[in-house]
């Protein structure tokens, strides 16, 4: 079992270098975007299912409250957290829909749109996007897997080269983390 704990930990420290040494330029360029956007006064807005929509609400939370340093907080949006939406919006047109239709009321140009998926697959991420995209926002996508079709959509695609959605996910959220780090020095 000692193996087993050891092997974890080894095989999600590798995922991570192996994605950082793939990603590490688009990385610090979507922070950049991420916090320019914010500087001139738009948001971010984060969804996902699952695992993915408890990191979008955690992502959402470190630009909201701070990261490491003092600063104003910023505009952030999980909208993955209102079960009255969530539900209604299931209910009435289904729950491909959820984030689609919210992303229709409260994303405006200039905004940043972060969907979150391991699968790349997830209809209602697929759809948020979209709608984001055709509403002037920059869009960015946290995959894995082969990539699904997120990436066909998103201006900004990360795809943690793994299958295993407990790496995928602990891939995501230093990638939030590392960016949440970033925006805190730039701004």
């Amino acid at each position: 079992m000692i193996e087993l704990v050891i092997n974890s930990f080894r095989e999600s420290a590798e995922l991570k270098l192996a994605f950082v040494e793939l990603y590490a330029e688009r990385i610090l360029e979507v922070a950049q975007i991420i916090a320019k956007a914010l500087k001139d006064g738009n948001k971010v807005l984060l969804f996902g299912n699952g695992g993915s929509a408890a990191d979008a609400q955690h992502i959402a939370a470190e630009i909201v409250g701070r990261f490491k340093k003092e600063r104003k907080p910023l505009p952030a949006i999980a909208l993955t957290t209102d079960t009255s939406i969530l539900t209604a919006v299931g209910n009435d047109y289904g729950f491909e829909s959820i984030f689609e239709r919210q992303i229709q009321a409260l994303c405006t140009p200039g905004d940043i749109a972060i969907g979150i998926t391991t699968s790349g697959e997830s209809l209602n991420v697929i759809k948020g996007l979209m709608k984001a995209h055709d509403l002037g926002a920059t869009t960015v996508a946290f995959t894995g897997r082969n990539g699904g079709k997120v990436v066909d959509i998103a201006h900004y695609s990360f795809v943690v080269p793994s299958y295993d959605t407990a790496r995928i996910q602990e891939c995501h959220i230093t990638l939030g983390h590392v960016i949440c780090e970033v925006i805190d020095r730039l701004l």
